[in-house]
């Protein structure tokens, strides 16, 4: 490989772990041609980037980057790195999903939003809510107060036609 390309990949894995809010160090020892083809497909599907990269030109790259002195330590053997940006759960969720059907992916280290887990971890991470379920139960917290007040108004002004009607048909009769 020559100078140049191996620049090219150091700068391409900078950027992908300077912007991804969660990083996945992964052994893909064992995995056959058909299983990293699905497991590619599941990581394009949840746009998660995956990437095999030497130790060496990964350890060149994450060094440059703050916070990732924990990570380095873990490039050891083979490995491959997935990138998510969105959603940093997403990731897990496709690893664990595919580890439970093959039990070859042998994950090193996680990282998320910039904190260091070890590999074991992944299961935890992976039964984290989404960022958009997060969203979702926190405006349905902010509007369920709201809803609750306008159904209280809506109440005391139909009891108050009520009474009227009432007081309104005495008078009649």
């Amino acid at each position: 490989m020559k100078r140049s390309e191996k620049d090219q990949i150091v700068a391409e894995v900078k950027e992908k772990a300077g912007k991804a809010s969660g990083m996945y160090l992964a052994d893909f020892t064992g995995i056959t041609v058909e299983e990293v083809s699905e497991l590619r497909r599941e990581f394009r599907k949840s746009s998660v980037d995956y990437q095999v990269v030497k130790n060496t030109l990964a350890k060149k790259a994450l060094a440059e980057l703050e916070g990732f002195e924990k990570v380095v330590e873990h490039l050891q053997q083979p490995t491959a790195i997935a990138f998510g940006y969105d959603d940093p759960v997403a990731p897990a969720r496709i690893i664990k999903k595919f580890r439970d059907k093959s039990k070859k992916l042998n994950v090193k280290v996680c990282v998320v939003e910039k904190r260091v887990y070890e590999g074991a971890e992944i299961d935890m991470i992976a039964k984290l809510p989404t960022r958009k379920e997060v969203m979702a139960g926190i405006v349905g917290a902010v509007a369920f107060p709201a809803t609750g007040i306008a159904g209280a108004v809506n109440a005391v002004l139909r009891d108050l036609v009520g009474i009227i009607d009432a007081i309104e048909k005495k008078k009649a009769a």
